[in-house]
């Protein structure tokens, strides 16, 4: 991974039309360290010495014919449009920067060492929101060798039950059942000793009758052949999102229209698989922004999706995405993915080999047919 300096490129020597685009790329960079509209004197003092503020203003008059560049007001500076934001995405995917203390984080944060394979991946999210600040959603394989740990049941009315189901790897798994009359606490948690039993974890637990017992055996069954279908047939990835609320501390997030716009992604599994999907099919760092989101999002949430696949044992197991706004660290955030996916690669790759885990893609996955996708 190239590492190179945050300091605009100097115009100075260079043709016209470069110096028109290093200009832009200097614009870019100091409207997304500040948020706010930047002026000819402004650039001109940031890098930029060696031309005039005419020459600058007539650079930006011609970036804002090509729809680079917009003025909010008639006499203010210049802000970037999302064109703009892709050029400069462009020009810096390859050049991404990480600082050393972040690398050192993501590393403490992604050791791997138990067979936790499936909250590896669920601390993993968690690191690469709180490094970026922004929503993280993550797809990811089934880990096979895996085994239910333990359950829990929980009353949601006399009749209505939710049960826990907890794995070896960290998985919890949640299902709604319904029996076929009013039960209590005591019994629940009897029913409970009855799993622990059935999974050589306990005594058989003592139930008053015969009835009873038969009412355990059913709701063991039930949960339990759910969860074998469902962990052996499965057609679409699991998806991993977390970080929601650092979306709050945006100002772009602040209004309620834009903040639920850009939450209704994360809401949809399915179109969060899209992207995730089209980053693995890549095969490399990707990414979305403002209008390019317009079939997915409203206009008025000026969002941007960065993904990177990761691998085990070189092979494409997934990809991991982050949600902010179009006013983002892009270059920082390159790097950090490029880290990310590098260390999160490594550390699942070590605890595989060490537990002897294999892991499956989904019927129909792309990772596993050699056709692409629906496009986004």
């Amino acid at each position: 991974m190239k590492t190179t300096s945050l300091k605009s490129l100097p115009a100075k020597k260079l043709p016209k039309t470069d110096r028109e685009q290093a200009a832009l790329l200097g614009l870019i960079e100091l409207f997304l360290k500040t948020g706010k509209p930047i002026g000819s004197q402004t650039l001109q003092e940031n890098g930029f010495e060696s031309l005039s503020s005419a020459t600058i203003r007539n650079y930006f008059a011609k970036l804002e014919e090509l729809g680079y560049l917009k003025q909010p007001h008639t006499s203010g500076g210049r802000v970037p449009t999302a064109k703009a934001l892709r050029l400069y995405a462009d020009t810096y995917q390859d050049q991404g920067i990480v600082e050393k203390a972040q690398e050192e984080f993501l590393t403490s944060r992604l050791s791997a060492d138990s067979r936790e394979v499936a909250a590896t991946l669920y601390k993993a999210a968690e690191a690469f929101s709180e490094v970026t600040q922004c929503a993280v959603f993550v797809s990811a394989p089934r880990f096979d060798q895996d085994f239910v740990q333990d359950i829990r049941l929980i009353q949601l009315d006399p009749t209505k039950l939710l049960s826990v189901l907890i794995t070896h790897f960290g998985l919890i798994r949640t299902e709604t059942l319904y029996v076929d009359r009013p039960v209590e606490m005591p019994f629940l948690r009897s029913v409970e000793e009855y799993f622990r039993w059935r999974m050589n974890q306990g005594e058989k637990p003592l139930f008053r009758d015969e009835a009873v017992v038969k009412m355990a055996q059913r709701i063991y069954n039930e949960i339990m052949v759910r969860h074998v279908v469902g962990y052996a047939n499965f057609t679409t990835e699991d998806v991993i999102r977390t970080g929601l609320s650092k979306l709050l501390a945006y100002p772009e997030f602040n209004d309620a229209v834009a903040l639920t716009s850009s939450l209704a992604l994360l809401e949809d599994s399915n179109q969060m698989r899209l992207f995730l999907r089209e980053c693995s099919k890549k095969e490399k760092l990707s990414c979305w922004i403002g209008d390019e989101l317009d079939a997915f999002i409203p206009k008025e949430s000026e969002c941007a999706i960065v993904a990177i696949p990761y691998r085990i044992n070189q092979t494409i197991a997934g990809a991991i995405a982050l949600l902010g706004p179009t006013r983002l660290p892009y270059r920082n955030l390159f790097g950090l993915a490029q880290a990310f996916s590098e260390t999160l690669s490594e550390a699942l790759t070590k605890q595989m080999y060490q537990f002897k885990i294999t892991f499956r893609q989904p019927k129909g996955s792309i990772l596993l047919e050699n056709q692409p996708p629906r496009d986004i």
